[in-house]
């Protein structure tokens, strides 16, 4: 496929080269793809058709999100997502950054200076892990593959300190055996078949329950198919399945952190304590969702 310039489709379609790099920040150019910051697009593309604004009112938040990361809004919804998922999904893990550290990394890529000495390791995840709420943001409408679960792993691990070691596999299954919590998982040989079986079972039904989203999340951490990372990719991967959904997500805090992980152990037997300590999450998200005035449903 030829691809051809802003200017020279500007041109082509006889209109301002600034309406054809909206239209690719919308993602309204199949297959328009930037190049550093130079857009790529297609030589045979079709000029979008101009919409009604009356009809372009966003009603999920995902479509809201869409909109607010295409247009980089500063302080809706999706500047907090990105801030307060990635501070609390990395915190669980054992990063040192703070609540504000992690919104100075976001709001200005730069790291302020102080007299405190910073693990690297979780500066680079954490600008990382911005970057994986944007795929999950662009993906969310799509079924879950094998391949996005990867993709996700390769960001998020990219550049850091394990992406150096020999039997580390950034964006590939786990090598060595690992536990979690104590608990045994799935040994390295069989993790691809266990993925495979798991995604299978779970894209049967197109649309999913809030117990069927949490259930893939604890076999998938039974599974652990990384080295490391897992618990952020689950995460990330439960955002995405809720925003397709239309499920109101939920961020796990230290103050639900051990419920949380009694949940994930004690699900084959008492789905409740998962349930409850999710529910409880849902209820500070819907706050943030009824400050920014987004409407949602509620859970069956």
């Amino acid at each position: 496929m030829k691809y051809i310039s802003v200017a020279e489709m500007a041109k082509r379609w006889n209109i301002a080269e600034r309406t054809v790099r909206n239209y690719c920040l919308q993602g309204r150019i199949p297959d328009a793809f930037l190049t550093g910051k130079t857009w790529n697009i297609p030589e045979t593309a079709v000029r979008p058709n101009r919409i009604n604004k009356k009809q372009r009112v966003p009603d999920t938040l995902l479509d809201i999100l869409k909109q607010e990361k295409a247009g980089k809004v500063s302080g809706g919804i999706y500047h907090k997502i990105q801030i307060e998922f990635t501070y609390n999904s990395n915190h669980i893990e054992g990063s040192r950054l703070t609540h504000d550290q992690t919104r100075y990394i976001y709001e200005t890529n730069t790291i302020g200076v102080t007299n405190e000495t910073f693990n690297v390791d979780d500066i680079v995840e954490t600008a990382n892990h911005f970057r994986c709420i944007d795929m999950v943001i662009d993906q969310a409408a799509y079924r879950l593959t094998e391949k996005f679960i990867k993709d996700l792993h390769a960001v998020l691990k990219n550049g850091t300190s394990d992406s150096r070691k020999d039997w580390f596999v950034v964006g590939g299954y786990k090598k060595l055996p690992n536990e979690v919590g104590g608990l045994e998982t799935t040994a390295p040989e069989r993790v691809q078949e266990e993925i495979q079986k798991l995604l299978k079972s779970y894209n049967e039904s197109k649309i999913k329950s809030m117990d069927e989203i949490l259930d893939f999340h604890v076999k998938f951490e039974r599974i652990h198919p990384f080295q490391d990372g897992n618990g952020r990719v689950g995460r990330l991967l439960l955002l995405k399945e809720c925003l397709k959904n239309n499920v109101v997500p939920f961020i796990i805090d230290e103050s639900l952190k051990m419920f949380y992980y009694r949940g994930l152990h004690e699900w084959n037997i008492e789905k409740g304590y998962l349930r409850d300590t999710c529910l409880t999450a849902q209820d500070q998200f819907k706050a943030y969702l009824d400050y920014f005035r987004i409407p949602y449903c509620e859970e069956k």
